[in-house]
């Protein structure tokens, strides 16, 4: 979104509206601050009022049973006062909270359902921001932010009226310096907008930044590249200290010019209540009554700039919260097809595809693989191998031409049906940090343990599963850290399989594992293939040899189709690989 447009007023009320819009559930949160907040307001000028009242009529006068009465009634206003303000800030902050709860849990189910597409171009740093530390600047638009203001306001308007009625020269002495603070608050306002901007924006960079290098800190560490990533570090380190010292040093004017208003203010009070007093036009009492509504009057005024900067932060997080709500880049779910059975027959009918609608990763593929058979993907790195099973699963849609299973266009099966129905295996496995039972169900709790350890065992995982502390109760750490990369990529084969696929799709699925482990899966996979169509990308021809069809690719052109055998005997590009990859190890 454009500068010009974040700094329209018009455009921060509609974010506003948006964010309210999340308060509707909280009704009674909210009716409770707002009736607090009025209560503080209209209560605000009691103390200086019953101070005004006590020094002339008790004080002056000798009268101790009276003042003893008017300090006892003060007492209770101020217990009543602290208990007021206990509620209206414990509601004003579960508003908050419940919000950001509720907005939180809408941006990362969208986040969740975003097409592979988007998050190929977004740093992953910038959601995390977004979904943090954004949402927390929106939670105090309700704690500090706006049912303050309204407060402060309502306060100010109260005490103005009060003062005028008390005496209305000295409430023009004191409002006759406004002028210079409302100039000095303006410009103020429009400083710090642009600094927050500023201060998001490197927190946006710097969050980026680290989840990118912690995450990739081997990579760092293997190129012995400490030194360099950390001078960047410093850099964008340096930047995010700067802007929140440009923010501070507005504050370092803004707060020293208010004070200088208000000592003003207070010495012409002085001045002019204190003659006044002598000549007997006003009393004591209302001098000292002054004193206290200059400092009542200016306080919500200084704090409403930090609570309109507050408010301006949150309405910045809103818009980046916003900018990701408005993300129109979800798969499509209008299909409503979920038979009962699903036979597995794949068809690519002329199919383009290209992840930037120009560069053709797809040209013109066309195969069909019937039901219950196994098909191999092989060719180079970038050949197109990966990006059809990618778009069999509809991560991402298809340029030109049709996808179907069973005769039918996938995008008319229900999204998650299509998905529950095609079980893949990456190369590059990712475990959460969790049990290995909730890694394998994925928290499906229609999924057994005993349906677990029978996967496991067909697939020869249940030998060292058992000599993990808990077995599976055993916590995986981060990407399954703790893990050898064989063990992790037979936890991810065991998660495939309970899930009870029509389509199988392995994907270099047994890269990972050394010799004896690679048998012990081929043998498994031989058993589970059966009734099952199923898609094997691997580069080891070893693996795929007892495929009924392998398709091989190049460029993202299909260049030869067929058997193992008959592939050999075209003594083409296949024939090549083959030789290639045999007469290497001396077979």
């Amino acid at each position: 979104m454009s500068q010009n447009k974040s700094s329209d007023s018009s455009y921060d009320i509609q974010l506003l509206r948006r964010v309210l819009v999340y308060m509707k559930p909280y009704r009674r949160a909210f009716v409770w601050s707002i009736i607090l907040t009025i209560t503080m307001a209209a209560t605000a000028p009691l103390m200086p009022v019953l101070i005004e009242y006590t020094l002339d009529n008790y004080i002056l006068k000798g009268d101790t049973s009276g003042l003893s009465m008017m300090a006892l009634l003060m007492l209770v206003f101020l217990v009543l006062d602290t208990v007021v303000r206990y509620f209206q800030t414990l509601y004003t902050n579960i508003l908050g909270q419940s919000v950001i709860r509720d907005l939180r849990s809408d941006v990362f189910d969208h986040i969740t359902h975003l097409r592979l597409k988007y998050f190929d171009r977004t740093p992953i740093g910038r959601l995390i921001t977004r979904t943090v530390s954004d949402l927390e600047t929106i939670s105090d638009i309700f704690s500090q932010g706006i049912i303050q203001i309204v407060g402060d306001i309502l306060q100010l308007v109260v005490i103005m009226g009060v003062m005028f009625y008390t005496d209305w020269r000295l409430t023009l002495i004191v409002l006759s310096l406004m002028p210079i603070m409302l100039i000095a608050t303006y410009f103020f306002k429009r400083a710090m907008r642009s600094s927050f901007q500023d201060v998001r924006t490197w927190v946006s960079r710097l969050n980026t930044f680290l989840q990118e290098h912690i995450s990739g800190v081997s990579v760092i560490q293997y190129f012995a590249r400490e030194k360099q990533e950390y001078n960047k570090f410093i850099g964008i380190n340096a930047q995010h200290r700067n802007a929140h010292i440009r923010s501070n040093w507005y504050f370092s004017i803004f707060y020293p010019v208010i004070e200088i208003i208000m000592a003003i203010a207070l010495g012409l009070v002085v001045w002019y209540g204190s003659r006044s007093a002598l000549e007997g036009h006003t009393t004591l009492g209302v001098v000292v009554a002054f004193i206290m509504y200059i400092n009542m009057i200016f306080r919500p005024l200084r704090e409403l700039v930090d609570k309109f900067n507050t408010l301006q932060m949150g309405i910045i997080g809103a818009e980046r919260i916003f900018s990701v709500l408005d993300t129109d880049e979800k798969t499509q779910n209008n299909g409503t097809l979920k038979p009962a059975k699903l036979d597995g027959k794949i068809d690519f009918e002329n199919v383009w595809f290209a992840y930037d609608d120009e560069n053709w990763v797809l040209k013109n593929i066309s195969f069909t693989l019937e039901a219950g058979q196994t098909l191999a993907l092989v060719g180079a790195t970038g050949a197109g191998k990966s990006s059809i099973i990618n778009l069999l699963s509809r991560f991402y849609e298809i340029n030109k031409g049709v996808i179907k299973i069973d005769g039918v266009d996938v995008r008319e099966f229900d999204l998650n049906y299509l998905r529950k129905s095609i079980a893949v295996v990456h190369q590059d496995v990712f475990l959460f940090s969790d049990s290995i039972t909730n890694n394998i169900n994925l928290l499906d709790t229609e999924i057994t343990i005993e349906q677990i350890e029978s996967a496991a065992k067909s697939v020869g995982a249940d030998t060292f599963v058992d000599q993990l502390p808990g077995r599976y109760d055993y916590q995986v750490q981060e990407r399954g850290a703790t893990l050898s990369s064989g063990q992790a990529q037979m936890i991810s084969f065991i998660r495939a399989l309970v899930h009870e696929p029509k389509i199988l799709v392995l994907d270099e699925a047994t890269s990972s594992v050394d010799t004896e482990t690679e048998e012990l899966i081929q043998k498994a996979i031989e058993k589970l293939m059966e009734n099952r169509s199923a898609i094997v990308i691997a580069h080891r021809l070893s693996t795929i040899q007892k495929a009924d069809k392998i398709i091989v690719l190049d460029k993202g052109e299909i260049k030869e189709i067929g058997s193992h055998q008959e592939l050999l005997k075209m003594n083409g590009y296949y024939k090549r690989l083959y030789d290639l990859q045999f007469n290497s190890v001396g077979i």
